[in-house]
């Protein structure tokens, strides 16, 4: 008897198998210890090894790979149809496996682990940023409790919060301006931080050709394009534009029957933060087609007139992941298109 194909259902510390023969017969039922998982697999002749893509898959996908195994990844809402009775390990490993016959099942690449280091650098980036945000909107109600309304945004805070803090006829007890120096340093450390993140990821970029010909695209700078790379690494896994797109949730969603079409807002499946950047650097990109004559701006101008500025900087930021599809898959440099 030859197991054909396993499923994994990864853990922390103790994972399920299930594995089934050339006849698609159960064959291996199996609950393994995490130090004796690669083992196991040592003394398994190669087949074909399909996990769901969740933490550390991309680490065991590797190791198993050098024992010569055919590793799968799906992601994990494309197993959920085939779990058969309650959700346990078990019946998930087996889910597992039977989700990675399907002829028409969609796969994840596999990360290499200088791919997954340089998202870890976008992650934690992310998250100082998200501190940074959450620290500034906690002064500026710390002061509005006070009677001191500071302005919106960053900057604005960070220049005129010294000068509140050394005004002593503003009525701010001791005590508060204390803690909201302290806050204020605190600040300060996490932009030096970011603003490091930045400066590794832009010479990081800058060693890549692929980078730099996505760079060339209006809306495109190093953190979407470093993210990208990292985050797609062979585009050939998508077959045309559209699907690159739709991996990046930036295509309309459907609710088709009866031969009638009835297309809906964005799907917003896939890569969050991808998204996020792409989104945002359409939105850059629009302060400034009123200047332009261009073929794509003059296409974003009329569509900003017809649906608004919100659905424009969408409608951009899937034309410019189908330019990035183009740029990765062909080897070609961007090119602005005149006006017809």
């Amino acid at each position: 008897m030859t197991i054909m194909r396993i499923g994994v259902d990864l853990a922390k510390n103790v994972f399920d198998v299930h594995g089934v023969d050339e006849h698609e017969k159960p064959a291996l039922r199996k609950t393994i210890k995490r130090a004796d998982l690669l083992p196991f697999f040592v003394h398994l002749p190669p087949c074909i090894v399909a996990m769901e893509s969740c933490g550390s898959a991309h680490y065991w996908a590797r190791e198993l790979i050098k024992l010569g195994h055919t590793v799968k990844l799906i992601a994990p809402q494309f197993v959920a149809p085939y779990r058969k009775g309650n959700k346990n390990d078990q019946n998930d490993a087996q889910a597992i496996c039977e989700a990675a016959s399907r002829p028409d099942m969609r796969f994840v690449a596999i990360k290499d682990e200088e791919q997954q280091a340089i998202l870890a650098m976008h992650r934690i980036r992310a998250l100082l940023v998200s501190e940074r945000t959450a620290l500034v909107n906690q002064i500026r109600g710390l002061l509005m409790e006070f009677g001191e309304v500071l302005p919106l945004g960053r900057e604005k805070l960070r220049m005129l919060l010294p000068e509140l803090l050394e005004d002593a006829e503003n009525g701010l007890p001791h005590l508060l301006r204390t803690l909201i120096h302290r806050q204020y340093r605190r600040l300060c450390d996490l932009d030096s931080e970011i603003a490091q993140y930045e400066r590794d990821i832009t010479i990081q970029v800058q060693q890549d050709e692929d980078a730099k010909r996505l760079m060339e695209i209006e809306g495109v700078g190093p953190l979407t394009a470093s993210a990208l790379l990292a985050s797609v690494g062979d585009i050939g896994q998508f077959k045309n534009a559209r699907q690159f797109t739709a991996w990046l949730g930036l295509v309309p969603r459907q609710w088709s029957s009866g031969g009638k079409n009835r297309l809906g807002r964005i799907t917003k499946r896939g890569d969050v933060y991808l998204r996020t950047l792409l989104v945002h650097g359409a939105r850059a990109v629009m302060r400034f087609v009123e200047k332009k004559s261009d073929r794509k701006s003059l296409w974003v101008k009329a569509v900003k007139e017809r649906r608004g500025f919100n659905k424009a900087a969408v409608a951009l930021a899937a034309k410019h992941a189908r330019i990035i599809w183009s740029i990765l898959s062909n080897g070609t440099a961007y090119r602005v298109m005149p006006a017809r």
